[in-house]
């Protein structure tokens, strides 16, 4: 899962997707990174926690961490959240990285669609809970998709 500094959309698409894969007896490995430094080291957004809290997902454990090409060899499936958080991806991985491997987050309930998962950043509360929604019709999405 990664967005641009790691602290609102993607840790709680982290957490979501943790959460979802335990209750499924999955056996993944989830994390989440950003494809900027801004925010390495901390946590995620009190926003994030509050609405993760709301739904019985403790995120407050997890930092921030930059997504590097060495994510393309750890993980099978990467998740970009936005278009620009694509193109990043892109340039970080350069004419090695396998691309096939990555897919906007949102595809997987609607493909082909390249809807973005909105940055609720700069934004208030509201923005987070709408997020909060989005990722987790996603999450369903890849359990679903994944499992066939």
């Amino acid at each position: 899962m990664v967005c641009l500094g790691n602290i609102c959309r993607s840790p709680i698409a982290e957490g979501v997707l943790r959460h979802k894969v335990k209750e499924h007896g999955l056996n993944w490995t989830i994390d989440s990174a950003g494809t900027e430094s801004y925010h390495v080291g901390e946590a995620p957004h009190r926003l994030s926690q509050k609405i993760c809290k709301e739904h019985g997902i403790d995120i407050s454990h997890q930092r921030a961490r930059e997504f590097t090409f060495s994510d393309f060899i750890s993980y099978d499936k990467i998740y970009a959240m936005a278009a620009d958080v694509l193109d990043e991806i892109k340039l970080i991985g350069g004419p090695l990285a396998d691309m096939t491997k990555v897919d906007l987050f949102m595809n997987e309930v609607h493909k082909g669609k390249n809807e973005p998962v909105p940055d609720p950043y700069y934004g208030q509360e509201d923005g987070f809970v709408k997020v909060y929604d989005l990722i987790d019709k996603g999450c369903d999405a890849i359990i679903k998709n994944q499992s066939k």
